[in-house]
């Protein structure tokens, strides 16, 4: 089955009180649009187009940088949802199947919703999807007739008994594309806001003879976006359905309520998360790996068996092998650890290649910026770096090298060396008495004269 998907992310947002697009704002690490952009990426669509409005460059970017095989189209002025939906006809002229027309600040529908949407196409030329509302507030009305919808009535628009209606509208709607185009283009602006409304398609299709019906889900599901109390709870909402999926896969989550995953957070079966871990964008942890608590997560790759913390930070670009252990007050950055290699406490590690079974004791520090450019760190395999050590890029240490304790190494040491880069101790015998006692006479001397 072919699938066309049209996102709707035009609006301003105003209720946020804020100088960036409601779209942009963020929901489990990621722009409420991406998450719209991940459901239809689900049904694996022949296009998605979204339609930008209210700081369209802005938007625009952000799509691509989910997707360039996202397209977008400019609604200016912002008319309505049909008028929205028209600004991207002409990249559908020639689309075949079924359209769904989501919204990008309502980021929490799920793939089982739409494809339950895309069955009922069998039953019905028009499929809304609809909630029993528990307080329907100004949400649509869905007017039914037994299993048929006869129409959708915004509140404004509503008679005082289709207001008392509960089963509300959620504005997703699945169609013939070509079907939603056509019916689209006959939509008028006679109501009480003067825009031209998706929802009037309904009435428009059932003059033609057609049919609608709706497929209901859970209210949680529709939640849409547009006051930062509602953004608060939409991710009250990703986090409870993402630990629930997490255990129910086979994750151990030592503390549920306390980790953060992002929406495209990846566990293995049989790893362990402990409490306080908060996972940012593009994290995969293989199955058997342990996070340990307090961790912050992002763009990184933590390979089988590897342990990671408590209170360890993984920067994008970091990769860990096998076995890899991870201790407590470490930061990795753009670094690759090959299998079994073991960094305590105290240290940081950016920009480098380590080599398997290699240890670096604690306090070491990869000099990787000279303030200008970032240059690389080269540790061969079995290597000890003893603790305290200034590692200078760029610098390569052998396989089976050693670096004392408390050396500054900015010379490449070769494979079975031991590189010491320490100042020669010089042990003055009564200095540290004499000198505490002038100090002592100094101070005393100025407090008198105070």
């Amino acid at each position: 089955m072919q699938v066309s998907v049209i996102v709707l992310a035009a609006g301003q947002g105003t209720r946020m009180n804020s100088d960036l697009p409601k779209v942009l704002h963020k929901v489990a690490a990621s722009p409420l649009l991406h998450h719209a952009l991940a459901t239809a990426q689900s049904l694996e669509p022949s296009r998605i187009v979204v339609v930008t409005g209210h700081e369209a460059a802005a938007v625009a970017a952000s799509a691509a940088a989910w997707s360039e095989v996202v397209d977008t189209v400019v609604q200016d002025p912002q008319s309505g949802t049909a008028h929205a939906v028209a600004q991207a006809a002409p990249l559908l002229t020639d689309a075949e199947g079924e359209a769904i027309v989501l919204y990008a600040d309502t980021p929490l529908i799920s793939e089982e919703t739409l494809r339950a949407m895309l069955d009922a196409r069998a039953r019905h030329a028009v499929v809304v999807l609809g909630f029993r509302a528990r307080d329907p507030g100004r949400y649509g009305r869905l007017i039914t007739d037994g299993n048929d919808l006869r129409a959708i009535r915004e509140f404004k628009d509503a008679t005082p008994e289709e207001q008392a209606i509960t089963l509300c509208n959620s504005g997703v709607i699945c169609v013939n594309t070509q079907l939603l185009l056509s019916l689209v283009s006959e939509v008028t602006n006679h109501n009480a806001a003067g825009e031209y409304y998706l929802t009037d398609i309904v009435e428009l299709a059932r003059k033609r003879g057609l049919t609608a019906g709706v497929v209901l889900c859970d209210e949680a599901e529709t939640l849409g976006v547009n006051t930062r109390a509602q953004l608060a709870e939409a991710e009250a909402a990703f986090q409870s359905r993402a630990r629930a999926a997490a255990l129910e896969n086979g994750v151990t989550l030592t503390a549920p309520e306390t980790v953060f995953f992002a929406l495209d957070t990846w566990i293995g079966r049989d790893a362990i998360i402990g409490p306080n871990v908060l996972f940012g964008q593009g994290v995969t942890v293989e199955s058997g790996s342990e996070i340990k608590g307090f961790c912050h997560l992002e763009g990184c790759h933590i390979s089988r068996g590897a342990s990671v913390g408590p209170f360890a930070r993984l920067r994008p670009g970091a990769e860990l092998a096998e076995d890899v252990h991870v201790g407590n007050f470490v930061e990795i950055k753009n670094a690759i650890l090959d299998e079994g290699v073991k960094v305590g406490h105290l240290t940081y590690i950016g920009d480098a290649d380590i080599g398997e079974h290699t240890n670096i004791g604690a306090g070491t520090v990869t000099c990787n910026y000279d303030g200008v450019m970032k240059h690389r760190t080269r540790i061969g395999k079995r290597a000890f770096i003893g603790s305290s050590t200034m590692l200078v890029a760029p610098v390569t240490i052998g396989d089976d090298a050693l670096t004392a304790s408390g050396s500054v190494i900015t010379e490449d040491v070769p494979a079975n060396a031991v590189a010491i880069g320490r100042a020669r101790q010089v042990t003055k015998p009564g200095l540290a008495t004499r000198m505490f006692d002038k100090l002592k006479s100094i101070r005393a001397e100025k407090a008198k004269g105070q």
